[in-house]
């Protein structure tokens, strides 16, 4: 059987760069590649990172979403230690709070980045 290695998850945006730094200031990685057209952030182990594409005609996902309108077909879930201080972080980056929900087990808050994309950030009670 062959082996399969995740490597990254890959984000469409108009401004690669803008939204690597976006999430490199969120998450602490390093930027491993930074063209115009494509950008990657990979933590210090190697581990699976995020990349960043351009699509210059990036029409962002409507979230909650709203038929006949664009649909968001994938989102990033970040574990927080503290969501009041990583959600102020997020704003202060350039992300917009646009909801969240709580149950028995976590506290989540769902953010769009500069692109648009939603991402949630969450604490486990």
């Amino acid at each position: 059987m062959p082996s399969f290695t995740l490597t990254a998850a890959v984000l469409g945006t108009p401004d690669p760069r803008g939204l690597a730094r976006f999430y490199q200031r969120l998450l602490g990685w390093p930027i491993r590649d930074d063209e115009e057209e494509w950008a990657t952030l990979r933590p210090a182990d190697g581990s699976t990172g995020l990349s960043f594409q351009l699509e210059t005609d990036h029409v962002p996902p409507v979230w909650p979403p709203e038929p006949g309108t664009q649909q968001m077909q994938q989102h990033l879930d970040i574990l927080v230690d503290d969501l009041e201080a990583a959600g102020a972080l997020a704003v202060q980056a350039g992300a917009e709070l646009a909801g969240g929900h709580e149950d028995d087990g976590e506290v989540v808050r769902v953010y769009r980045d500069p692109a648009g994309h939603p991402f949630c950030l969450f604490v486990r009670k």
